[in-house]
C-alpha cells in the first residue's frame, strides 16, 4: 500500500488520479510529478514498486507543501486576515463567501436560510363543515 505524506493512496486507481487524494495536489500537478519522476501515469497504485513509491514520496516532500503543512499555512493566513481586521477576514469569521459572490440567492445553507419548495410549509386546508 502506497503511503505518501501520511495518506494511504487508494489501491485500484491510476497513480495520476490517486495522487489527487493528497491535499494540495490536483490532476495537473500530479501529471507533472509523474513526468519528473519518470513513472507511467496509467499504472495502478497496487502495481507500484517500493522504489517508485519512495521516488514519489521523496520528490513530493522535498518540492511541495502538502497535507498538514499546507492546511496549517492556510489556517494561519485566514487567522492573520481576521486579526488585522481585513474585510476578507470578517467574511471568513461570519462564514460568508469572501470572494465577491452574491448572497441574496446563493449560499442559503451557509446563512441558515433554507427554503423548501413553495407549498412545503403550508398547513392543511380547513375541514368541511
Amino acid at each position: 500500500m502506497a503511503r505518501i505524506a501520511g495518506v494511504n493512496l487508494p489501491k485500484n486507481k491510476r497513480v495520476e488520479i490517486a495522487l489527487g487524494y493528497l491535499y494540495g495536489i490536483g490532476l495537473p500537478l500530479s501529471q507533472k510529478i509523474l513526468e519528473v519522476t519518470k513513472i507511467d501515469p496509467n499504472i495502478r497504485t497496487d502495481d507500484l514498486t517500493e522504489e517508485q513509491v519512495n521516488r514519489l514520496r521523496d520528490y513530493i516532500e522535498k518540492n511541495y507543501r502538502v497535507e498538514g503543512d499546507l492546511r496549517r499555512e492556510v489556517m494561519i493566513n485566514i487567522k492573520r486576515l481576521k486579526e488585522i481586521g481585513a474585510y476578507r477576514g470578517d467574511r471568513h469569521a461570519k462564514k460568508l463567501p469572501s470572494r465577491g459572490q452574491r448572497t441574496k440567492t446563493n449560499t442559503r445553507t451557509v446563512r441558515g436560510n433554507v427554503r423548501k419548495t413553495m407549498g412545503s410549509g403550508r398547513k392543511p386546508a380547513a375541514q368541511k363543515t
